[in-house]
């Protein structure tokens, strides 16, 4: 089944809204059609929330109403208070903590997923394999032909196309951005003193898709095409992920077993009042895909409505425990259990109602 376009998850037949915006208290809304929370960004981790609201109100009754609007939404509408949560694939930068309208945000890591470059191109049967240079090079606008030389080192015996690459690049604030920003900051130092690290990039070349879901489908539509989605958006809409080459020097394609080879050892050497924002792109690691990264739900530690409160942690509970099963079938990683740990004491740091 593939991603409906429209990002929007409607539970119990909720109608979307983006919060009524006449009130200073996020816990005071009455937005949502009737929804026990509601919450706004991230379209990276938007199949995974959309399995455990369902789930959740299976098992609670709880309804919540997530719209998956990008990251730079999840930010804008948490920071402002027009919603219970927001959700980011790219953590807060302490600027953006500074201007939340509430007070301190906390940040609760809930999965771990892969961002992936993803290709349609007809006829081309075996995976691509790309190094890290030829992955920034293209999205620099460097490399502009499916046969460069340097694609076709990577690729012996594979018959690429003397036909140009559409690069294929979000165009609304993006945690998946963020992500991918951070991946080639690392890796290429003509990116890092380029278009740099964010949520929202002045690219050098390509055309813009809305979300996840506007660059799938842009890729999918268009021969000769070329665009980074997170790995649930490439798989359900049966859109080839290539092996990239890690910092190990092994070709790694993103699968469960490798986003969590990304993630090995960070357990071990978070301090006890870590806030979680980690970055894990280009690990160490023979089988680590080097493009992987946790994502965020974002709330207030300070929970003004007491209701409200203890229904988002006791949804953010279920999500980091029970609701960890539904991972894998969605190819997202679950947390490694010392973070899960970890994050069940950062739920106990959120105060409620002030107790």
């Amino acid at each position: 089944m593939r991603i409906p376009r429209s990002g929007l998850l409607i539970v119990a037949l909720l109608t979307a809204c983006t919060g009524d915006g006449g009130s200073s208290d996020s816990g005071r809304r009455s937005s949502g059609g009737g929804a026990d929370l509601t919450g706004a960004g991230a379209t990276f981790p938007y199949p995974l929330y959309s399995k455990w609201a369902s789930a959740y109100m299976g098992a609670t009754g709880q309804r919540i109403n997530y719209q998956s609007l990008g990251s730079g939404a999840g930010v804008n509408q948490i920071s402002e208070g027009t919603v219970d949560f927001g959700a980011s694939d790219g953590p807060m930068t302490d600027e953006e903590l500074a201007k939340a309208r509430h007070g301190a945000i906390v940040h609760i890591p809930t999965i771990l997923g892969a961002v992936v470059v993803t290709y349609n191109l007809p006829g081309v049967t075996r995976t691509l394999r790309m190094t890290p240079d030829v992955v920034a090079d293209i999205f620099l606008g460097t490399i502009s032909r499916w046969n460069d030389p340097r694609m076709a080192a990577n690729n012996p015996g594979v018959a690429l196309p003397d036909t140009n690459i559409l690069v294929v690049h979000r165009s609304d604030g993006s945690g998946t951005t963020f992500v991918f920003s951070d991946y080639l900051t690392a890796v290429s130092p003509a990116w890092a003193s380029g278009p740099g690290r964010g949520k929202a990039l002045s690219w050098p070349t390509g055309l813009g898709g809305r979300g996840n879901e506007g660059v799938a489908a842009q890729v999918q539509q268009t021969h000769g095409a070329l665009g980074y989605v997170e790995l649930a958006y490439s798989t359900q809409n049966r859109l080839p992920a290539a092996e990239i080459r890690n910092s190990s020097g092994n070709f790694i394609a993103p699968t469960i077993n490798s986003i969590t080879a990304a993630a090995a050892g960070v357990a071990d050497t978070l301090p006890a009042d870590t806030d979680y924002r980690i970055s894990i792109v280009n690990p160490p690691g023979p089988d680590a895909y080097p493009i992987s990264s946790f994502t965020w739900i974002l709330a207030y530690q300070q929970q003004r409505n007491a209701e409200k409160g203890r229904k988002l942690v006791d949804f953010l509970r279920w999500a980091v425990t029970d609701g960890q099963q539904y991972a894998a079938d969605l190819h997202y990683a679950p947390l490694p259990p010392k973070i899960a740990t970890g994050v069940l004491r950062k739920l106990d740091s959120i105060v409620i109602g002030g107790s």
